[in-house]
């Protein structure tokens, strides 16, 4: 039997495994970490782990890049984002997508795709300032762009 196969094994068992037994492994494989309080969060955590300690984890090189991404493009946590021209933007608002992303939305039948750029929009090969731009000359009429697009989060 290979690694691989006992790691499936495993990964099969912890489906069906009761809460209580997840729980165990958890605090055996993590110790005083806080526990996840979704189970399915927590079958995912001990499967990584799991996995991690029978193949080995991420490499050096990986979790490097990991943090250089995090360090480029953070929107979530308000971090500044330094842009390819060496620009630094504070406060990108969190419900953007990063740079390079596509927002897809159908509007009467049509898919528009707009392209989020590190300052502004590219929709049908024209760069707008904002989202209310884009919607704009997609309707004709003004609306928030959040809102057209469905970017909302509720927390505005």
């Amino acid at each position: 039997m290979s690694k691989l196969d006992t790691i499936e094994e495993q990964m099969e068992t912890l489906k069906t495994s009761e809460t209580a037994q997840l729980l165990e492994q958890y605090r055996e494989l993590f110790g005083d970490k806080a526990v996840p309080g979704n189970r399915i969060f927590l079958i995912r955590k001990l499967a990584y782990r799991l996995q991690e300690q029978a193949i080995g984890g991420i490499s050096t090189g990986a979790r490097n890049r990991i943090q250089e991404l995090i360090r480029t493009y953070d929107p979530v946590n308000k971090i500044a984002i330094k842009t390819k021209t060496g620009k630094t933007t504070v406060g990108r608002d969190v419900r953007l997508p990063m740079p390079g992303s596509l927002i897809i939305k159908t509007y009467k039948g049509n898919r528009i795709e707009v392209k989020v750029l590190e300052n502004g929009f590219e929709y049908q090969g024209a760069i707008y300032k904002n989202l209310s731009a884009v919607a704009k000359a997609i309707t004709g009429d003004h609306w928030n762009g959040f809102i057209f697009f469905g970017l909302t989060n509720g927390k505005r």
